[in-house]
């Protein structure tokens, strides 16, 4: 997804220019921080004190340049204008979010505020149109039979979570003022992979397999994971 985001931005800005990068439920900070690095401005904010805790303890081990890019609120994802004037950002980030928010158009609707015209919107979401793609290829026929009509899933955290189909989020993002650009696939063929598994020795191949099916159709659109990319207009 990192490679994706970074295409997304090339095309989008002039190389070196440094943007401002708002991250919404940044968790333990791991795009934040390689954004810092490469020498943007940004802003994390995040609901969940152990995560902040977490982000914070990270960012203290970097160097004093990039510690100085990068500041960490402690707030929920859904209070934006709280925290931030319309127009502030140049990207938002929303990455793993959207699944624990029963009405995400709120949400969505005050990121876009959050956009500078020309601004990129970037949304990490499970994709509720291949639910029954982990149950399947795991053998589970009742949950399968019972993902093909759901959005609704429980995560590998044990939580009852929910996912989000490609037509219902590109008309949200036609509806907020930032219209879907681009759409990509992620974990295509790594999603039933245990947590703690460990990266292969031929890991770039797999990358490579992964990145080349995240663009490709069929491929992407049974990804257990959608990123999209909408543009403030």
């Amino acid at each position: 997804m990192a490679r994706q985001l970074d295409e997304q931005i090339v095309a989008r800005y002039p190389v070196g220019q440094r943007l401002r990068v708002l991250d919404v439920g940044m968790g333990q900070g791991t795009q934040a921080l390689r954004l810092a690095r490469a020498g943007h401005e940004v802003t994390g904010l995040e609901q969940d004190p152990t995560m902040v805790a977490a982000a914070r303890e990270a960012l203290s081990a970097e160097p004093e340049g990039i510690r100085e890019r990068m500041r960490i609120i402690e707030g929920d994802g859904r209070d934006t204008g709280v925290h931030f004037l319309p127009g502030s950002f140049d990207v938002v980030l929303c990455h793993g979010v959207l699944m624990y928010v029963e009405e995400p158009d709120p949400l969505l609707a005050g990121l876009a505020r959050m956009l500078a015209p020309g601004g990129l919107l970037s949304l990490l979401v499970r994709n509720g149109d291949a639910l029954a793609m982990r149950p399947g290829l795991t053998g589970d026929w009742a949950g399968t039979l019972g993902a093909f009509d759901s959005t609704a899933y429980r995560n590998r955290l044990g939580l009852d979570v929910r996912a989000d189909r490609l037509s219902t989020l590109t008309a949200t993002l036609a509806g907020i003022g930032a219209p879907l650009q681009a759409w990509y696939g992620v974990r295509v063929f790594t999603d039933t992979a245990a947590d703690d598994t460990e990266a292969p020795a031929d890991v770039e191949a797999l990358l490579a397999c992964e990145e080349r099916a995240g663009r490709t159709d069929p491929y992407r659109g049974v990804a257990a994971l959608l990123h999209l990319c909408g543009v403030r207009g």
